[in-house]
């Protein structure tokens, strides 16, 4: 564009044509092509300018005595940017800013180049969010907060509003860990006890019975608990072997 405003400049009011002409080097002046158009033949004598369209990917946006229209602008992806209105004959390319870009470079308020926003680190979350001409704002997480993909922050788990405990300590960039409280089994430490205790009980009768009779009677008697059997059958030979014979003697 500057460069086509020189050359209009030039050619417009560098000599003493009218407004709507321009002057060969060396010749009359000719009546200048309309926008979208540049000069195919200059005027001579009878004949007036010869005019030719703009071809494709060019355009001329202003009357002009110039022989060459403008190559369009590209809007490049790789440059943040994107075509918002494509090129014609009479206007060149208007390119804008994509989204999660920031521009870095502009002429005549148009953006040349952006960049991508800054991402905020696991840790941090966006305080303010990025525009087209400003860059992401990053803060890091309170105390009690974590944030594993930086963009916002997220409180610790309450593990005691959920009936859990707390296994493993949170960080800024992780949760709390929880976990089950352990089950009650007071109630089956209770019954275990009391049935020892009966069973106990019951072995200490008939212990004391035995030692009035033979050993084997003693061994006979186990049927009265099947359940233990086997655990009288190992202690009675434990006894057996340690006192040859003797019945066990416990008062």
């Amino acid at each position: 564009l500057e460069l086509l405003g020189a050359a209009i400049f030039y050619v417009c009011f560098g000599s003493t044509c009218g407004p709507n002409e321009y002057r060969p080097f060396g010749r009359e002046c000719c009546p200048m092509c309309n926008r979208g158009s540049v000069v195919y033949r200059d005027c001579t004598g009878d004949f007036s300018t010869t005019c030719i369209p703009c071809s494709p990917g060019t355009f001329m946006s202003e009357p002009n005595g110039l022989y060459q229209c403008f190559p369009c602008r590209q809007c490049a992806e790789s440059q943040g940017l994107y075509i918002q209105s494509k090129c014609t004959a009479v206007r060149d390319t208007i390119c804008d800013v994509l989204d999660g870009y920031r521009c870095v470079r502009f002429s005549n308020s148009e953006c040349l180049h952006a960049e991508k926003h800054r991402v905020c680190k696991p840790g941090q979350e966006t305080k303010t969010p990025g525009t087209k001409a400003s860059d992401t704002e990053c803060v890091d997480c309170a105390s009690g907060f974590y944030s594993p993909s930086g963009l916002s922050c997220t409180k610790w788990t309450d593990c005691a509003a959920r009936n859990e405990i707390q296994a493993e300590d949170g960080s800024p960039v992780k949760d709390v860990t929880c976990e089950q409280k352990p089950k009650e089994i007071y109630g089956l430490v209770d019954l275990i006890a009391a049935s020892l205790a009966e069973f106990y009980r019951s072995l200490f009768f008939e212990v004391q019975k035995a030692n009035n009779g033979k050993w084997t009677q003693f061994i006979f008697k186990l049927n009265l608990w099947p359940s233990a059997n086997y655990f009288f059958l190992l202690a009675a030979a434990f006894c057996h072997f340690k006192y040859i014979g003797d019945p066990v003697r416990l008062i």
